[in-house]
């Protein structure tokens, strides 16, 4: 199998990395040159796209996370098995998906196609993000995922949840979307707003995407367009 990796925080960010160490067979590296998270599915058109050529697999982009997926599979891997993306420092729940380039980036490639998978580690802070352990539960989820037929129109979204050390390793759970709304408040100081929405205390109605990670559970939801 041929992979594209892709992701919204750079190419040099610890995610792709872990992401990589979860896959066994060939990958082009084709991500952003630098962070974006938070551009959902912005593309770019009207400025020239720089094409940084690391390797003969790496390829760091100066554009979004669909442009990467656009440069890749029109000029560097016209026919992978699957497009990835992550993994994201941060869950992409709910309606973060419509936020998210990480989910952007396999929402094009779901449009052109092509499977797809992205990937997202919930952060419950304080607690630091465990790499090998997001690369040995993503090595277990797309062991089951790739083993799926693929269904046209539609892609998958995986959240890994975040435990404290030690605990056993959690269940892959099939879940649906949430569709509550994200926390949107802010603090203003003169004519300054500050978002001060807390996320892990967003709604999370029983047997969605967001309660299913939030108790400990790798969620995984299949997207249609």
């Amino acid at each position: 199998m041929t992979f594209i990796l892709t992701n919204d925080d750079g190419i040099d960010a610890p995610g792709i990395q872990a992401l990589l160490k979860a896959v066994n067979d060939k990958v082009f590296i084709v991500a952003p040159q630098g962070q974006l998270s938070g551009c959902g599915h912005q593309v770019t058109t009207h400025i020239p796209i720089h094409v940084d050529r690391r390797s003969e697999f790496e390829y760091a982009i100066g554009g979004t996370p669909v442009d990467c997926v656009r440069v890749a599979l029109t000029h560097i891997c016209p026919q992978p098995k699957f497009v990835l993306s992550g993994i994201n420092p941060g869950g992409n729940l709910g309606a973060d998906i419509y936020i998210s380039g990480t989910v952007a980036a396999v929402r094009e490639a779901a449009m052109l196609g092509i499977p797809a998978i992205a990937i997202s580690h919930w952060i419950k802070k304080p607690l630091a993000i465990d790499w090998d352990l997001a690369t040995r539960w993503t090595s277990r989820v797309l062991a089951e995922l790739l083993n799926l037929p693929p269904k046209p129109g539609s892609f998958w979204n995986v959240n890994l949840p975040h435990l404290q050390p030690g605990t056993p390793d959690p269940p892959i759970v099939f879940c649906p979307l949430s569709t509550q709304p994200l926390p949107v408040e802010y603090r203003i100081e003169g004519e300054y707003f500050y978002y001060v929405g807390e996320y892990g205390k967003r709604p999370r109605a029983p047997g969605t995407d967001v309660d299913v990670c939030f108790s400990g559970n790798i969620a995984v939801t299949e997207i249609n367009l």
